[in-house]
């Protein structure tokens, strides 16, 4: 009885087999085949189409940032060196007037070095942004 049972088993699955290979290659099952690949093909381009704008944003929201941080350097540059010649000027300025009289002669050729080195640096830095600027652009 077992053994027949045993038989039964593999004729069945046999059976089920080829008629599951057969409904596989149908023309119906081919249809369903085509249908399932061609929405694939179209979530792929969905997909690749959304892909391509997100890295134009990227690229755009990458360009924007360099741009800001570049004028807030040049805002920074600005500063700094007006900072740095009235520091300059102020220091000058308590020289002259703690000093006497007799020294002021000195002191005012000094001033007018100190005021000629700060236009000279002022200018030097001036000359280097824009000379940044111009190779950039290129």
């Amino acid at each position: 009885m077992k053994a027949w049972k045993g038989i039964a088993l593999f004729a069945g699955g046999t059976l089920f087999g080829l008629w599951g290979i057969k409904m596989l290659c149908s023309k119906d099952a081919k249809k369903v085949y085509t249908h399932c690949t061609a929405g694939v093909l179209r979530a792929k381009d969905y997909v690749l189409d959304q892909a391509t704008s997100v890295k134009e944003n990227c690229v755009d929201i990458y360009e924007e940032a360099k741009v800001i941080n570049e004028e807030r350097a040049k805002k920074d540059k600005e500063t700094e060196v007006d900072d740095w010649d009235d520091i300059e000027a102020e220091e000058v300025k308590k020289e002259v007037e703690e000093e006497p009289e007799e020294k002021k002669t000195s002191t005012e050729k000094s001033t007018a070095k100190a005021k000629a080195k700060s236009t000279k640096k002022a200018e030097e830095t001036k000359e280097e942004t824009n000379s940044k600027k111009t190779s950039k652009k290129k």
